[in-house]
């Protein structure tokens, strides 16, 4: 990274109260407080938005596609962890 270039931010939004928030792009901001700022500006423009999370790029790690199988067959084995083993009840949303 040059000097004059500020770091690659990945922003998420939670656009209501009891939802999870959703990755939303990226941006460059010199600080977490300028990525607040510029990620309100960019992405809650019609204030779709109830709450912003920044955090940089180089903070992120993820899991390479091709170790799937060994990375997930664990929680696979274990049937009762599947979601059609218990009854939701009625009136249950986001879940």
């Amino acid at each position: 990274m040059t000097k004059k270039e500020w770091p690659l931010w990945e922003v998420f939004i939670r656009s209501k109260q009891g939802l999870s928030h959703k990755h939303v792009g990226s941006l460059r901001a010199a600080d977490s407080e300028m990525a607040i700022e510029n990620a309100r500006d960019v992405y809650t423009r019609r204030s779709e938005g109830i709450s912003i999370w920044v955090t940089e790029s180089n903070n992120l790690f993820a899991s390479n596609p091709s170790d799937a199988d060994s990375l997930y067959e664990p929680s696979d084995s274990k049937v009762y962890r599947h979601p059609t083993f218990y009854d939701v009840p009625d009136g249950i949303e986001h879940m």
